[in-house]
């Protein structure tokens, strides 16, 4: 049983019902808030002299994807990107881990030297996948000067590519429950659990021969391995003297193995030094805004929470740390957030989960019931809320007015929406209306804009709904929506409107003339990166 789960449980989210029953249309704010509140940072803004500065909206893109190609050009490629995603509202960019990996075309989750960021002649090349260090630091200086902050990507809990074999002594544990030891057959006959393995454990990093740090890995470093090269078999293997950490996810019985990796031992004094160090060392290199810690469930929790606040208290306060917890129960992972003392968010899974299964359904799925269990009711602070079709990126242009307090309406399991009624100290004060639906006829949702707005002609940004919505008098609104579409809908005179309708969503990141040549006009974005 994992250690956090001992403490008590956090508060309950608001119940979804009775936010639901607050939708319907009887005040100007009948439509009810369900307190979520936009991905942030740990600064708010300050006041002014008309009252607090709203929070500023804030989107995270990941920059990049599986399949990029292995021609170590994705610094410079982001590099160019850059200006037009952040014109777009990009505040965050999650970069794939730029440390050296097993081989010139790993995409760095198989981590072979987090000491090494495309500068040393190792695994085939200098450069990483990605690109070298220097053209990193690059990328993270244009970044800077457009107020983006970079986002490392960490992974601490495995390393792969070991340099040497090591003779080494381990019990086989069961694929499925690894807490279970199995035997085998000896060559006399008699079965045995302590099994004579040769393994490759051994990390001596030769092209960077001590630079940064003088640690060199061995078998000692690690709890298991996955395969025994004199024999040639494949399997999982608790090494003689190890246990597994006792505070990872229950999955298989305990998930601090991961397949096809070696899972360091963060109770081994030199491990947990040396992964300190580097946490202290990686922001001395370049001006990084926060990191992205790969595969938690496998983490030791309570190392986790030392690391996380290790760098509160010696690297930078400020840091944004968001944490890859893959698992569709809530409350479970309300709980870790309470055991790391808040400091770190997660993704919110179950949500993703919710948009899969309302699309699965068609116009069966309930649009009211989207938020249901999701992190986000749990933990709104610590939630970073995601999708994963990369085709919606036209929504990004929100950034513009999405601004102002916000009203949801979530009446109708067909058809739901949400207005942001504007800010005077952000994009001249206009808001926006967003309604969107699963049927396959046309809709119509009033909707409270703010009687500021009375007067105002709004038309739909995605240009899918055409005609316009004139703003009455008491503040609201009929906003219309095709079918199975969503609607953005915004005052057709707005600050900066001419510039959005203009945007162009299909340039190419990978053309070859775009790797060396000039930079996209900042009217365009990559669809894919």
């Amino acid at each position: 049983m994992s250690t956090f789960l001992n403490l008590p449980s956090p508060p309950l989210p608001p119940h979804l019902a009775t936010l639901r029953a607050a939708a319907l249309r009887q005040e100007p704010g009948s439509g009810f808030s369900t307190n979520i509140r936009p991905l942030r940072t740990r600064r708010t803004a300050a006041a002014t002299s008309h009252g607090p500065d709203p929070l500023t909206n804030e989107t995270m893109l990941q920059g990049f994807e599986w399949y990029v190609p292995a021609d170590g050009a994705h610094w410079r490629r982001l590099a160019r990107v850059l200006p037009a995603l952040a014109g777009l509202g990009v505040s965050k960019l999650w970069i794939p881990p730029a440390c050296k990996a097993a081989s010139s075309e790993g995409n760095g989750y198989d981590l072979y030297d987090l000491w090494d960021l495309g500068e040393f002649e190792q695994k085939g090349g200098v450069a990483t996948k990605w690109g070298t260090k220097g053209e990193l630091e690059g990328l993270v200086e244009v970044a800077g000067g457009l107020g983006v902050r970079v986002l490392f990507d960490a992974v601490l809990n495995h390393k792969t590519g070991a340099d040497f074999c090591e003779g080494i002594y381990a019990r086989r544990v069961d694929e499925k429950d690894r807490r279970v030891e199995v035997s085998t057959e000896s060559e006399v006959g008699k079965a045995r659990k302590v099994e004579t393995m040769l393994a490759w454990t051994g990390f001596n990093f030769p092209g960077r021969d001590g630079r940064y740090s003088e640690m060199r890995w061995k078998n000692d470093h690690f709890t298991g391995v996955d395969y025994d090269y004199a024999t040639k078999k494949h399997g999982i293997w608790k090494l003689e003297g190890k246990e597994w950490a006792d505070d990872v996810d229950e999955e298989l019985g305990n998930y601090d193995f991961l397949w096809v990796s070696l899972p360091s031992d963060p109770e081994h004094p030199e491990v947990k030094a040396d992964l300190f160090r580097w946490v202290e060392w990686l922001p001395q290199q370049m001006k990084f805004g926060g990191l992205r810690l790969d595969a938690i469930k496998h983490y030791s929790f309570r190392f986790l929470r030392d690391f996380v606040t290790h760098i509160r208290e010696h690297v930078d306060p400020d840091w944004f740390i968001v944490g890859e917890y893959w698992r569709e129960d809530s409350e479970y992972l309300a709980r870790f957030i309470e055991f790391m003392g808040h400091q770190i968010s997660l993704f919110d899974v179950q949500l993703v989960s919710n948009f899969s299964k309302v699309s699965s359904l068609g116009e069966q799925g309930d649009l009211t019931k989207v938020l249901d269990d999701s992190l986000t009711l749990w933990k709104p602070d610590n939630a970073v809320t995601f999708v994963v079709n990369h085709d919606t990126q036209a929504g990004q242009s929100l950034e513009l007015w999405a601004y102002g307090s916000q009203y949801d309406y979530f009446d109708d399991p067909r058809c739901v929406g949400f207005t942001r009624l504007g800010h005077h100290s952000k994009s001249g004060g206009h808001g926006l209306a967003v309604v969107m639906t699963n049927a396959w006829e046309y809709a119509t949702k009033p909707m409270f804009v703010g009687r500021q707005h009375a007067g105002e002609a709004w038309t739909d940004l995605l240009r899918w709904c055409p005609g316009q919505v004139v703003i009455r008098d008491d503040g609201w609104g009929d906003f219309p929506v095709g079918h199975r579409s969503v609607a953005v809908w915004v005052n057709s005179q707005a600050d900066d409107r001419a510039e959005v309708d203009t945007l162009v969503f299909d340039f190419d990141i990978y053309g070859d003339d775009h790797t060396q040549g000039a930079a996209p006009r900042e009217t365009t974005l990559d669809e894919t990166s």
